[in-house]
């Protein structure tokens, strides 16, 4: 028979406010970054990245992209040319293989706790976005144990 766990306290309420702020800037990086990392994608498997293929592929609307890629051609992370689509700057290039490295440990770390490859990538989806550097390095260090 299960015990009844007592219900957690709220915390302060700048902590909580704090932490829903963290959670905000996540959801807006998230959107930069998943951008960036498809443009950085499609540029090498496919040599261009249009933004056809670019809401194609997140399942939006041609208008979301070009509202979005405006927002990071402001935030100066991609760059775009007349009939040739979009490329990354350097500062969409570091955002990319930072999100792509992120994204890679946390579907090895799923992977370690028993889930099969699909669920395992689809889950790293969103968690990618949202953990912190501290989750991040603890999870490289339960792989980097696992190896020894």
């Amino acid at each position: 028979m299960r015990t009844k766990r007592a219900p957690r306290p709220l915390p302060p309420a700048e902590d909580h406010a704090a932490r829903f702020a963290r959670q905000r800037e996540g959801d807006r990086m998230a959107v930069a970054e998943d951008y960036v990392e498809l443009v950085s994608d499609l540029l090498r498997e496919e040599g261009e990245a249009r933004s056809v293929e670019i809401a194609r592929r997140m399942g939006v609307a041609q208008a979301t992209v070009a509202a979005t890629v405006t927002r990071l051609q402001r935030d100066g992370l991609v760059a775009t040319k007349p009939y040739r689509g979009i490329f990354l700057t350097e500062a969409g290039e570091a955002m990319a293989a930072s999100a792509r490295a992120r994204h890679d440990l946390v579907v090895r770390f799923l992977l370690s706790l028993g889930l099969d490859p699909a669920t395992a990538e689809e889950d790293a989806e969103g968690l990618e976005h949202h953990v912190s550097d501290a989750t991040l390095a603890a999870f490289a260090r339960f792989l980097k144990e696992r190896q020894e």
